[in-house]
């Protein structure tokens, strides 16, 4: 470690190295949320984006956009590595917010869809488990790089009765056994009807609690907002190996 630190303009804290803007969310967030900081073996530092809600993110309101780069400038400053969105449908952000920030900015868990789809043999799909399927347009998947013929498989929760209730309409309270019975449905339905899924990706940052669950019910191997969030990390902050040979 250095001898010597010097203050960064504006920057009273330290340590946190991945700094997440939330939703204002009508749930309780629980731990293996992204906005629940017990969810990671690191600190991390949240800003809630002004004015933002679950149906402007799900309709790509352009409105987010500024408050969306005012909360993460407020986390720039007070030393985040790296800036996270905590709603996969943040994607549609995910250039003119990269623009404009100078540390690395991963918008959405789409953004590992490339590297992801990079690692299936030929007919193999990757299987998304979103929160709304007409909202995961392929105008969304592109801003993160996913092309129009990528071999993706989508199904939604919108339809879920207390996924739907509880997070798309904020009803105050979660079923949390209810959820992940409804998540790991939903990914059992998707697997038997194409088979051809060899890979999950859950797009949504309130289910990441339930991928042990997606990953009992299929076999097969999950990836998730968390996944995405060590990955960063572990980037921004390196450390020296200790060990013996």
């Amino acid at each position: 470690m250095a001898s010597v630190f010097t203050r960064k303009p504006g920057q009273n804290m330290g340590g946190h190295a991945v700094g997440i803007i939330v939703l204002n969310v009508g749930y309780p967030t629980i731990p293996g949320n992204v906005a629940n900081a017990s969810t990671f073996r690191f600190p991390v530092r949240y800003a809630v984006v002004e004015g933002s809600n679950i149906p402007k993110i799900l309709s790509g309101d352009p409105g987010l956009l500024e408050p969306s780069l005012h909360a993460a400038r407020q986390l720039v400053a007070d030393g985040c590595r790296a800036i996270v969105g905590a709603c996969g449908y943040w994607a549609r952000f995910q250039k003119p917010m990269a623009a404009s920030l100078e540390v690395p900015v991963f918008m959405s868990s789409l953004c590992q869809v490339p590297t992801i789809t990079a690692s299936l043999r030929p007919g193999e799909k990757l299987g998304v488990i979103c929160a709304s399927r007409p909202s995961l347009t392929p105008e969304v998947l592109q801003q993160v790089g996913v092309p129009p013929d990528a071999p993706l498989v989508v199904y939604g929760l919108e339809e879920e009765p207390e996924f739907r209730s509880a997070i798309v309409e904020g009803r105050g309270t979660l079923d949390s056994h209810q959820v992940e019975s409804e998540v790991a449905g939903v990914a059992r339905r998707m697997c038997s009807d194409h088979p051809e899924v060899a890979s999950i990706l859950l797009e949504c940052s309130d289910i990441p609690p339930y991928a042990k669950a997606v990953q009992d019910a299929t076999g097969r191997p999950v990836w998730d907002f968390i996944t995405l969030i060590n990955w960063i990390y572990d980037g921004v902050v390196k450390r020296r190996f200790e060990g013996f040979v």
